[in-house]
């Protein structure tokens, strides 16, 4: 047991918890005014529902004893046998402090997905979605890479959840958006964010606490830590100016919300690669993030379906590009106990960090489908037609964001 290694994870578990309450913000400021609490509502009430089953049976299937390289098994149902005793995955800090941390990630991954139906899903559809989603995407997929296994076993490269989370999130993302439609009046009615800057103190919480994202997944206090650090400054800070120098060639003006985006796109596509790869190339990493995620975004309006926060074009395409990113960029140079990647002489990674990706985007679209569907015909997806045009906040929580 290392007292530093300890202290600075206790600092990285709180800072990755203080996000998820970052994405409420960067999200209630992207939606309509009648809709603000209601999002941020979502994104707050994750830290409830994921906290209590992750004790009951999450970290159990996540990272309980390899079964079939597909789940964990039940050892640590009601976490038995998880103590303040150093653990199986944790060489230096408490097992428990572990599973808190590993619990900060588990939360803030279907908070990611609200973005894709906001303004527009009853918040009983959301709570039993979140549950079963968590339950059969998030836990398995955890467990694939993470856990022990098969791609774990396979040896992909994903430092701090770029395929487990963001790419996980954006194809569930994609699903939602499609089986739930378009929201009412979507390209006829405006629909801009209705408060910029709270969404740029969201992505400020988010730039910042993304540091015990990265830098905590090292589990020590450590060079690894530092590395981890520092290239997800560059590569966000990257990320930023990529986005706005799009968006000013393509449509003519700088906006401060293209550059928060640009910054969660970096955020994002430096997370698998933020411990294997070196700060030059996780500036580019974050270049290519911010202006392929722009593109995507400008996608989503031509081919027609009503993704409301852009959470695919983010955090799916972005994640993409990361976890394929790491497959190029990943040197030992950088970190000695990681691989070499495409550019470095090592074409196979490359293919593994796809076959990941791909097996990740496959499986989470198609089970996120059927959760969909048990949803709809459990409590009904969609709010009504009143109640969406008066907004989520009165007609599901009988408040409103702001009297004047």
């Amino acid at each position: 047991m290392n007292s530093g290694d300890t202290a600075f994870m206790l600092v990285a578990t709180a800072m990755v918890m203080f996000m998820t309450p970052g994405l409420a913000l960067f999200y209630g400021g992207l939606v309509r005014s009648k809709n603000v609490l209601a999002t941020t509502m979502q994104s707050f009430f994750c830290l409830g529902i994921i906290s209590i089953i992750w004790v009951l049976y999450g970290y159990s299937l996540a990272f309980g004893p390899d079964i079939g390289g597909v789940i964990g098994g039940l050892d640590y149902l009601g976490l038995r046998g998880v103590t303040t005793d150093i653990g199986p995955y944790s060489q230096t800090i408490p097992d428990l402090l572990f599973c808190g941390f590993q619990l900060m990630f588990a939360i803030i991954t279907p908070a990611l997905i609200t973005g894709a139906y906001a303004e527009r899903m009853k918040f009983s559809a959301f709570v039993l979605f979140t549950i079963l989603w968590s339950t059969l995407v998030y836990f398995p997929v955890c467990h694939w890479v993470w856990g022990g296994g098969w791609l774990f076993k396979m040896g992909a490269l994903d430092f701090a959840g770029g395929t487990v989370i963001h790419i996980n999130s954006g194809a569930a993302a994609l699903v939602t958006a499609l089986v739930l439609g378009r929201r009412k009046g979507w390209g006829k009615e405006s629909m801009h964010p209705h408060n910029v800057p709270m969404t740029i103190l969201g992505a400020g919480v988010l730039w910042f606490g993304w540091f015990g994202f990265n830098a905590g997944s090292a589990l020590s206090a450590g060079p690894l830590a530092a590395l981890a650090l520092f290239t997800t400054q560059v590569a966000t800070g990257a990320g930023a100016i990529s986005w706005v120098l799009a968006e000013w060639k393509i449509q003519g003006k700088p906006t401060t919300l293209g550059a928060a985006s640009g910054a969660v796109a970096g955020l994002v596509a430096i997370t698998p690669a933020a411990g294997f790869v070196n700060p030059l190339s996780a500036i580019l990493i974050g270049l290519v993030a911010g202006a392929l995620c722009y593109l995507a975004v400008l996608a989503k309006k031509k081919i027609g379906y009503d993704d409301a926060l852009d959470v695919v074009a983010v955090h799916g395409i972005g994640g993409l590009w990361g976890a394929l990113a790491t497959g190029l960029f990943a040197s030992t140079a950088a970190n000695p106990a990681g691989v070499n990647g495409l550019f470095y002489g090592n074409p196979h990674q490359f293919v593994v960090q796809a076959i990941g990706a791909g097996s990740t985007i496959v499986y989470s679209i198609v089970v996120s489908f059927i959760i969909l569907k048990v949803v709809g015909l459990a409590v009904g997806l969609r709010a009504e037609t009143d109640d969406e045009v008066q907004g989520l906040d009165v007609a599901e929580h009988r408040e409103v964001g702001y009297t004047l």
